[in-house]
């Protein structure tokens, strides 16, 4: 089994009344977890995250939770109806980067489990909806203690 890191995420000011939760697994065998619908104020979702080294001696991202290629690495948020809120008129992911992430950092988080990578997200785009796509600007991660 590999190494593993803990990822904080908190979407800041999502539109009220919008389902969000971090997706599970891939392609139609996905499940959204930590559902949370939106109210006021922040949505904040914890996950741990595996670590694996290349064999050019890098380090890589893994796990049910880390989705797309080597070196363009994210975590999906789901939104609305891709969280299972039928109801909702939105269907949107939202893409948190983890290719910021670098080797120093992640040797700082493997050698103190107290330690967590955390990021602050938009949860509102620009047309008052959910924030999706690919998060930007990003402010990156930042370390921080549990």
């Amino acid at each position: 089994m590999n190494p593993e890191i803990s990822i904080q995420i908190i979407l800041e000011n999502p539109p009220p009344g919008v389902d969000f939760g971090i997706q599970e697994g891939r392609g139609n065998q996905y499940e959204t977890i930590q559902k949370q619908r939106s109210v006021t104020g922040k949505l904040c979702f914890e996950c741990r995250i595996e670590v694996k080294k290349t064999k050019l001696n890098q380090y890589d991202f893994c796990g049910p939770f880390v989705h797309g290629v080597l070196n363009e690495r994210f975590i999906y948020i789901d939104i609305g109806t891709c969280a299972g809120q039928l109801d909702s008129i939105w269907t949107r992911r939202l893409k948190i980067p983890l290719k910021e992430i670098v080797p120093e950092t992640i040797d700082l988080l493997l050698g103190d489990a107290n330690l967590m990578l955390a990021t602050k997200v938009a949860g509102k785009a620009k047309d008052g909806g959910p924030n999706c796509a690919t998060v930007k600007p990003f402010s990156g991660w930042q370390v921080t203690r549990r």
